[in-house]
């Protein structure tokens, strides 16, 4: 039976070529659990030279990876899904101290990150090649596909575990080896408890490497580092422009999702039950930390009031707390910086005209001087350009703003740099599929909310939200190469 992976198990050290060594530096970083402000513990600040030391590790090991039979990888992917699950618990309880998780996004992130794993459990048979006829006589065409070589991985601190899942099982499953990169704030969850499931498999030493650091001390490098291949990166637009900078310099394939300005939709004969369910889990699951997480609900007016009356309701009537709680929905902001700007939106909002109806403040918790907790949020008489609705809040705030026709409707959805995810409810399935088709976003759920990812299926942004194409056959593109091979069996003439 494997050993409990424990917030006490020692995570002071990176994971390179299969070792469990310290920085270069010697220096660490305190992890702060988001409900109880305390340092829970300290992770190593990696250095330059740990950074090169990994990627000279995933280069070495890249090869011999590849020309690994695909049954071979197949059963890696499905040894780490496993370890998943054999730790699930332990996983939940790792993501509530570190991010702020309720039981519910813990359970979400498995979920999605087993699907993940399943998912790129097909890949390696999946990696087939063509055969294509020639305009040469007695020629013969043939295309293969292969790994592309070292897939850097950078993942955020929202949701790290399927996150970072969905970039890495995919991409060794292809053959490639990967440098793992967390966040600062969840360098656990998103990175070393990578190393700690992955020595449960029979994944080869070097194939994944993982280092913790401050993105101001390592960021650039690992970003920009040689040996990288692509560099798959979740974020905020203004990082992801940065980081895609650094991976082009290099001719690495940059796969970016970054911001979101999501709408969620609702039209005169939406059925206004399920309009208020989805926008209840949509505006406040994770304290409204999701990057496809409603950013504004745009009303119709013949029901706009009923809505921000129910939603108020829903709202004010969600267990706000510590994610030690059980019973807690909502839980703190990851940090400070982060509450501090959320608030400022709030009151910049209502400045301008808005009207709060809950929230708008911090949730006292017992012991703790600073809570980071957010009240649910709910803001009537919203127009677009007020702070809280053309800004990516990333918070449990939803700014209501009312709309007159579908086109209006349209309008407003499209008016920010953003295109990453939306929703429209609506009674007739025809202007409901109109809407979302005239919405410029790479993902639309109809009588749904945005938060949704499936790995079979394509997710993608466009706009300030991104570029590359996450999970299925998609991803598979963006971390292999195709290998175009021509066999001349019959002699060929030349003009000279």
């Amino acid at each position: 039976m494997p050993d409990e992976i424990l917030l006490d198990d020692t995570w002071d050290e990176l994971y390179i070529d299969g070792d469990w060594t310290s920085s270069e530096s010697g220096e660490t970083i305190a992890v702060e659990d988001p409900s109880t402000r305390d340092v829970i513990t300290e992770v190593s600040a990696a250095t330059e030279a740990d950074v090169d030391a990994a990627y000279e590790a995933a280069a070495e090991a890249q090869t011999e990876w590849a020309d690994q039979p695909p049954a071979r990888r197949q059963d890696v992917i499905e040894q780490f899904q496993q370890a998943i699950r054999t730790h699930r618990d332990e996983i939940i309880d790792l993501l509530a101290a570190e991010v702020g998780g309720s039981r519910i996004m813990g359970e979400t992130s498995i979920q999605i990150a087993t699907d993940h794993a399943s998912e790129a459990a097909t890949l390696p048979r999946r990696m087939k090649g063509e055969h294509a006829a020639s305009n040469i006589p007695g020629k013969e065409n043939l295309v293969q596909r292969e790994a592309k070589g070292v897939v850097t991985v950078i993942s955020p601190w929202n949701f790290p575990l399927n996150l970072s899942m969905r970039a890495v099982a995919p991409a060794i499953a292809a053959g490639n080896s990967v440098v793992l990169k967390p966040s600062t704030n969840s360098p656990i969850t998103g990175g070393l408890l990578f190393a700690k499931l992955l020595e449960e498999t029979d994944l080869p030493d070097g194939v994944v490497n993982v280092v913790t650091g401050r993105g101001s001390d390592i960021g650039d490098r690992v970003a920009g580092h040689p040996e990288s291949d692509v560099v798959a990166f979740t974020g905020s637009t203004e990082v992801g422009q940065h980081v895609a900078s650094l991976a082009g310099e290099n001719l690495a394939v940059p796969a970016m999702e970054l911001g979101g300005n999501n709408a969620h939709v609702v039209t005169a004969d939406a059925d206004l039950d399920r309009a208020i369910d989805g926008a209840t889990f949509g505006s406040f699951v994770h304290q409204g930390q999701v990057c496809i997480s409603i950013n504004r609900h745009i009303v119709h007016e013949d029901i706009y009031d009923e809505y921000v009356e129910r939603l108020t309701e829903r709202a004010a009537s969600l267990p706000a707390g510590s994610a030690h709680d059980e019973d807690m929905v909502v839980g703190p902001i990851i940090d400070e910086g982060q509450r501090d700007e959320m608030l400022g939106y709030v009151e910049e909002t209502v400045d301008a005209g808005a009207t709060l109806e809950t929230g708008g403040e911090t949730v006292p918790l017992d012991g703790v001087e600073d809570s980071l907790v957010v009240a649910p949020t709910v803001l009537s008489d919203v127009t677009n350009d007020m702070a809280a609705a053309c800004n990516e809040h990333f918070g449990p705030i939803a700014p209501v703003i009312p709309f007159s026709d579908v086109d209006e409707a349209v309008a407003l959805a499209n008016d920010t740099e953003f295109g990453l995810s939306g929703a429209v409810h609506a009674g007739d399935l025809e202007v409901a599929k109109d809407i979302a088709d005239r919405m410029e976003t790479g993902n639309v759920h109809i009588n749904d909310q945005p938060i949704n990812d499936e790995a079979h299926v394509p997710f993608s942004g466009i706009g300030a939200s991104g570029m590359g194409t996450y999970n299925s056959d998609a991803f598979l593109h963006e971390i292999t190469e195709t290998k175009w091979i021509s066999i001349q069996h019959d002699a060929r003439d030349y003009p000279f």
